[in-house]
């Protein structure tokens, strides 16, 4: 069977989905999703950036997608998507095609509190029963380099635990290890270690003793690696959003101080 997956979402999003993609791996397996996050699906047969693709064309009055994303659609025996889920327009453009699509809400049910990894699983055993942990992996070389990260951003401010308690737990840290701070190429702060490709910063990561950082796609990439991860949680629910990996502790800010940071850090 060939089969194609339509993945949108952010870097956390992805991570949370690998079980599920993993579950839908079919004979062939090729993977659209968000650009930055092609480095993280190596393992299937093939991954491309959904904004290249011209697949946000179908759909659109009285606009035509060019004919080689319909004949490239029409090339395989399953779709599954998360994208257009929320697009009647786009969904009826597929039946008018009659594609083999089958479209999953993108976000869990938001008062069912159920962990979006659990909630994307299900969702693809309904199609391939498969036994996948709901654990996502992200294989990379292992060694130690006994130091920390800090990464003390994330996609929205309301999600950034203060900067200064992230300084103060650096402190608290230097005595015991090095200390390196990490962030994203639009994110503001000095000397700072940045990747612009995400499975090269999972590899950084998977050297580190110790990583700390918000509710966050770095923070899920350090978990999916297997270095030991504190997360810190305010305004999302950590049980449907946390991170999940070998050894990932959760604080919520109204729990967190740096002294309680640094000593999960150190234990």
């Amino acid at each position: 069977m060939r089969r194609l997956i339509l993945r949108p979402g952010a870097i956390g999003d992805c991570i949370l989905s690998l079980p599920a993609l993993e579950c839908l791996r079919a004979g062939y397996t090729e993977i659209w999703a968000a650009g930055p996050n092609l480095p993280l699906l190596r393992g299937f047969d093939a991954a491309r950036s959904i904004a290249g693709s011209g697949l946000d064309l179908l759909g659109i009055p009285g606009v035509e997608p060019p004919e080689a994303l319909i004949e490239r659609l029409r090339s395989f025996d399953s779709i599954v998507s998360w994208y257009g889920a929320n697009r009647p327009e786009f969904r009826a453009a597929a039946e008018g095609l009659r594609l083999p699509v089958v479209f999953f809400p993108a976000l869990p049910p938001a008062d069912s509190r159920m962990h979006a990894c659990d909630y994307f699983l299900a969702q693809a055993r309904t199609l391939s029963p498969r036994p996948v942990p709901a654990v996502p992996r992200i294989e990379c070389p292992r060694r130690r380099g006994g130091f920390a990260v800090i990464h003390p951003f994330s996609g929205s401010a309301s999600k950034n635990w203060p900067v200064e308690s992230f300084r103060r737990v650096a402190e608290l840290l230097a005595a015991r290890m090095p200390v390196r701070w990490c962030a994203g190429p639009e994110e503001k702060l000095a000397d700072a270690v940045r990747f612009g490709n995400l499975y090269d910063l999972a590899c950084w990561l998977a050297t580190a003793r110790v990583y700390i950082g918000n509710d966050s796609g770095p923070t899920h990439l350090a978990a999916a690696v297997g270095t030991r991860t504190i997360a810190l949680f305010g305004p999302t629910d950590p049980a449907v959003w946390a991170p999940r990996g070998e050894d990932v502790s959760i604080l919520t800010f109204a729990d967190a101080t740096p002294e309680r940071v640094a000593a999960l850090a150190l234990a």
